[in-house]
């Protein structure tokens, strides 16, 4: 496995476990295929399997952080990069005049995978509230 792909702390460790068995690590390993949507040095997004609007993108860091509470200050850049391709992928998937971005975080939150990665979600009317 390629260390810069992953970053462990203690909350981590609790929620993860081997990174190994990181379903996301496996996916931007290419380890287990995706339907992917775009890809960089740092980022992928591919389709969700179980999608829950006509357009349901996951854009996740190739590096893995376990959730949105593990984000430190060194962070910030993969972050920022990571909403970047949501938008644009936005405007690509032809849902840029109303879609909803979405970073669960934690268990009672719905977070089922612990490798951060955001739901873009678009092309049919988005309910308030959520959930």
């Amino acid at each position: 496995m390629k260390k810069e792909l992953c970053r462990m702390t203690r909350n981590n460790l609790r929620e993860v476990g081997d990174l190994n068995d990181c379903l996301f690590c496996k996916i931007a390993r290419k380890e287990i295929p995706a339907d992917i949507v775009y890809e960089d040095d740092d980022v992928l997004a591919f389709r969700d399997i179980r999608p829950q609007a006509p357009v349901h993108v996951l854009v996740i860091p190739k590096r893995h952080i376990a959730s949105l509470a593990d984000l430190t200050q060194e962070d910030k850049d993969v972050m920022g990069h990571v909403t970047l391709v949501a938008s644009r992928l936005a405007r690509d998937l032809g849902v840029s005049e109303g879609y909803r971005v979405v970073i669960n975080c934690g268990k009672d939150a719905g977070q089922s995978v612990f490798h951060i990665h955001m739901h873009l979600l678009g092309g049919r009317s988005l309910g308030w509230p959520p959930g």
